[in-house]
């Protein structure tokens, strides 16, 4: 079984390359068995992973210590409920937990979406199934949560493990983190579907009619583990109350508050054809968010209560997100003229400006609080002094912001 796991998440990321290729070179050439055999592909990836997270589970289960993952975040006297959520309870475990979750999307996707949009199912695939290269490639060079303990080259074993740290044995353990990641992970796909669109030089309302209500499900996902982190935080005193502008419970906030205004824009485009680049650039930057959060909370790249301890997999967040960015920002600007709005804003007061000035203020807390995040990060690099903002900053900032948007709410 030790050597099981890592074969099936190996198999599951040359299937990822594979399903990312085939389906660009099938839609490209026009050839179709090509793009099936890639859909297969997706749903082979799914199949495989899932019986690696079955076998990790099942170790952390049934106390298998010889593996690594299993002797760090799982021991004897542990509660079933807290052994099956040392799954995303370390950095290897919770990225193959992220990687499971997206399988699991980008299968639901395919499989719905199999006699629809012909022309854009390819790249959405594709940029789905090169997130998941991503994710596989951290889990099987980087990450791999099936090392085994070894000794002179001999796999040992422990009579214990260590257990998860007293302040993750807590109900909430079981639903805050899924949640967050359904969350982080939805987002992947009205992304692909914008991207996608851009690429076939179609950014019209069909990737929003698709994507909407699959958005609006993520969305409340997301604000369901803000709410329950919230609480998990203000019952656990030693995490400082139920918000305390912690980098993590940032980096949690930043992709719905995007995602919140992506919300409310859509509607625009929906009905008055208006506001396609914003509405491209906002869940764009919804998804990088959340990449950016998932950066933060399992590269170490900043100090919280919340973040896993400093290592090298910090800089492949960081140049996979460069990456995202600029591929990102150079096909919007390639494919501007496709983006043009059928209507302009008839007034200042009416009610599409209320909804464009909504954005406005969202994105202005979105900064601020991505502002407030990096600092720190920031005045170390360049200075050599590191200078963290504390709460009552993020509080004189937030509370105008905050009032002001719920004037503008209350007027439209």
């Amino acid at each position: 079984m030790e050597n099981l796991g890592s074969l099936a998440i190996l198999l599951a990321f040359c299937a990822a390359v594979y399903a990312a290729v085939a389906s660009v070179v099938g839609r490209f050439k026009r050839r179709p068995f090509l793009v099936i055999s890639a859909q297969r592909a997706v749903y082979a990836i799914w199949l495989l992973i899932t019986l690696g997270s079955a076998i990790l589970v099942y170790a952390m289960l049934t106390g298998d210590f010889r593996f690594a993952y299993v002797a760090e975040h799982s021991n004897k006297a542990m509660p079933l409920l807290y052994k099956f959520a040392a799954w995303w309870g370390g950095q290897e475990g919770s990225l193959l937990f992220w990687s499971w979750l997206l399988a699991t999307y980008t299968a639901v996707v395919t499989y719905t979406n199999r006699r629809r949009h012909r022309d854009l199912m390819p790249y959405v695939i594709a940029i789905l199934a090169t997130v998941q290269t991503f994710f596989l490639l951290l889990n099987n060079f980087i990450a791999n949560p099936f090392q085994m303990l070894a000794q002179d080259r001999l796999i040992v074993s422990v009579p214990d493990g260590n257990g998860l740290s007293p302040l993750l044995q807590y109900p909430a353990m079981a639903i805050h983190p899924p949640m967050l990641y359904l969350g982080y992970v939805g987002f992947a796909v009205p992304f692909a579907f914008a991207i996608a669109s851009l690429i076939i030089r179609q950014p019209g309302e069909g990737w929003i009619h698709t994507t909407r209500r699959w958005t609006l499900v993520t969305w409340l996902f997301q604000s369901c583990g803000i709410m329950l982190g919230a609480a998990w935080a203000y019952h656990v005193l030693g995490w400082g109350g139920y918000w305390g502008w912690d980098p993590v419970e940032n980096a949690s906030l930043l992709p719905w508050l995007s995602g919140t205004a992506f919300l409310h824009s859509v509607m625009m485009q929906e009905k008055k054809g208006m506001m396609k680049v914003w509405n491209i650039v906002l869940i764009s930057a919804t998804f990088l968010l959340a990449l950016f959060g998932t950066a933060i909370t399992r590269g170490g790249l900043v100090q919280s209560v919340h973040a896993f301890a400093k290592s090298d997999i910090g800089k492949y967040f960081v140049s996979f997100l460069a990456i995202g960015i600029a591929a990102t920002a150079y096909l919007i600007l390639d494919r501007l003229d496709y983006l043009k709005s059928e209507n302009q804003l008839e007034s200042v007061v009416s009610r599409e400006s209320s909804f464009l000035f909504n954005n406005l203020i969202l994105l202005a807390s979105c900064f601020a609080v991505l502002w407030g995040t990096l600092f720190p990060v920031g005045s170390e690099y360049f200075t050599s002094n590191k200078i963290s903002l504390d709460a009552d900053w993020y509080n004189r900032l937030m509370v105008p912001i905050g009032l002001f948007l719920l004037f503008l709410t209350g007027v439209g």
